[in-house]
């Protein structure tokens, strides 16, 4: 893919939440044996959600994937209703996302316009020797 092509904005969002899908899975073991939730909860609340970190983190091609990227930032920090801890860690980590999402549209928008201008300017360049 050339670098035009590339999204740092996907590219970005797609680190937070692989590290954030970690961090999800490994509240399974916190749920069952400190905040005593049922094991089968357990495992589909931290696992499901760590696995919709990683096909969220895949399908950030679509523009709609970042709204799922905003609702498991919004999961994560509710998980701190059940885990006290994840009220640090998902907002962390919605801090994370928020700056790379926001940071990332940034660099798009820059380099959009600075590929414009090199593409003006080469064009002009090939009428001027014509």
């Amino acid at each position: 893919m050339s670098q035009r092509g590339r999204s740092p904005r996907r590219g970005m969002c797609a680190a937070v939440l692989s590290l954030e899908a970690i961090t999800l899975g490994l509240t399974t073991p916190v749920m069952i044996t400190i905040a005593d939730v049922d094991v089968a909860t357990a495992l589909a609340v931290g696992v499901g959600l760590m696995l919709a970190c990683l096909l969220v983190a895949g399908m950030l091609r679509g523009e709609w994937a970042y709204g799922l990227g905003w609702a498991i930032q919004v999961a994560a920090v509710g998980l701190g209703f059940v885990v006290p801890l994840m009220f640090v860690l998902g907002g962390i980590f919605a801090l994370l996302w928020g700056t790379a999402y926001l940071l990332g549209r940034k660099i798009e928008r820059e380099r959009a316009a600075a590929y414009a201008a090199l593409d003006a300017q080469i064009a002009a360049e090939g009428d001027d020797q014509a």
